[in-house]
Order: C-alpha cells, then structure tokens, then sequence
C-alpha cells in the first residue's frame, strides 16, 4: 500500500506579511511536520496549487527554501493564484508538457498520478480555469497509455460544483466537458483537488472526487454569497491518500487542534449484580 499525503491552497506570502492575520509559511510548516511525524510511511507529497498568494518570485523561493529538507519527494501544481513563468524560474526541474503547461505524470506501483494544469492567466473571469484543448489531448494520451493502470487526476480547480455560488463562478469553467473526457478513460478511480478551501466530497460524472482544505484559510461556510475572498481562521488540514490492491481511501486530517496526549476509550458501565 503507498501512502501519499495532499497539500493545497498553501498561499505562501512575502516574509512577514499574513492572510486575515494568519502566517502562510509557519501554517504550511506546522501541517507539514505534523504530516511527516504521523504518517512517516508516506512515500510522496503532491501540492495543488495556490503556491504563492500573489505568484510573485519571493514567494516561489520561499516555498523552495522549505521543502529542501523535506524527505519525500514532492509533486508540484499550479493554480489561478500562481504565476506559470515566474513558478518555472525557480522551479525549473519541475516537468512540464509539450506545451509548457505545468503538466507530468508519475506512476507507482499499480497507479498512474496525473498533475494537471488548469491555470487560465488570461480568463475574463478572473481566477477561474479552464483545460484548453491541447491540455485535453495531452490528457488523453497520458490516459490512454497508463495502460492497466488505476488513474488519479489530480487538478487545482475541481471538475465539480461546490455548492459555494462564489467559487462556483470562478471554478473550471468546461467543468462538464473534463468531467465527461475523464469518463470515457475507465481506468480514472479517483479525481483530487483544491481552489475551495473547504474538504469535499463528490462524484464527476461517477467518478470519486476529494477537495481538501488549505493548511492556511478556509472558507467559511456560507454557501450563497457573491464574494470569494470570504476567509475564516479554522483548522488547517492536509488529505491523505491510501493506494490498495482494491482502490483508493481518503482522508483528510486537521492538524492545529487543541493537543491532546491520551486516547481515551468509553466502555460500558458495569451492571450491579
């Protein structure tokens, strides 16, 4: 069984800036040690996006000053608060498609991981994705070639609606349409992403999907409103992944909880003789 541990939506900003008062980076540090102290056996991080709040390079070597000394490797995506180019100067070495969208695949053991991209810099509405149609074909071939491999996508936007009319309207806007190209491969078992900072769960056309929550921010839970920049300072989390003979468990875990250093069990009171 491999174990993969999911961060997303991680906002690192410039030293000594915060988001609603809260520090991205000592978030994003504080999640991730508690990752790798509960789950020593994971065998890879993957990021989904939302890398930098503002796409800007100080942000970008930040992060990368933080994840030096991470064991494990880490599987980077981008999302609509990241910048392609600017995320390509400091993280060079990370792969990228034939048409330089931040685009790979790893495969392990009996799974293939996808890394989509579905940054769209130059949308009308702003901070919302789309996957254009060389990225759908790239998505095919990768597909297609897994072979008797179980596929996990994973993406920034999700390919389903949140029930969150704000994050809804800056969603993946051909939603529908990746759904129903990951449909036609059978071989797709679960879809994973972020962009809403809320853990949810759904189905993309029957397909499993997971969004996990930011290690940072979340969204507060107030499903009919018009601004996407609502935050609320709850716990952060991380998912967690379980790839078995028999397919895919998630799980989400929060991290910053008051500490607790016993496990207690109820039992039963014992009945009077």
């Amino acid at each position: 069984m491999q174990k993969l541990l999911v961060f997303t939506d991680i906002h690192i900003v410039p030293d000594g800036a915060d988001i609603i008062g809260l520090d991205p980076m000592a978030r994003f540090h504080q999640g991730l040690d508690h990752a790798l102290a509960t789950h020593p056996d994971a065998t890879r991080i993957i990021i989904t996006g939302d890398l930098a709040h503002h796409g800007a390079n100080e942000e970008y070597i930040r992060l990368k000053s933080a994840l030096a000394e991470c064991p494990l490797p880490v599987s980077l995506l981008i999302g609509n608060h990241d910048n392609r180019a600017r995320f390509r100067e400091t993280f060079a070495d990370v792969p990228i498609d034939d048409g330089g969208f931040i685009q790979s695949f790893q495969d392990v053991d009996d799974y293939r991981l996808v890394f989509l991209d579905t940054v769209d810099e130059t949308a009308e509405i702003a901070h919302s994705g789309f996957l254009c149609a060389a990225r759908m074909d790239w998505l095919d071939r990768v597909l297609t070639e897994a072979g008797g491999r179980r596929v996990i996508v994973f993406m920034h936007h999700p390919p389903i609606t949140s029930g969150f009319d704000a994050m809804d309207r800056i969603g993946l806007r051909n939603r529908a349409e990746v759904a129903a190209r990951l449909k036609a491969h059978p071989n797709v078992c679960q879809l994973v992403a972020g962009h809403v900072h809320r853990t949810i769960s759904g189905s993309a056309c029957g397909i499993p999907t997971a969004v996990f929550k930011s290690p940072c921010h979340q969204m507060p839970m107030v499903l009919v409103h018009e601004d996407e920049h609502l935050s609320v300072d709850e716990p952060g989390a991380y998912g967690l992944l379980l790839l078995t003979d028999e397919g895919v468990i998630v799980h989400t875990e929060d991290f910053n909880l008051p500490p607790h250093d016993v496990i207690s069990y109820a039992t039963p009171k014992e009945t009077a003789a």
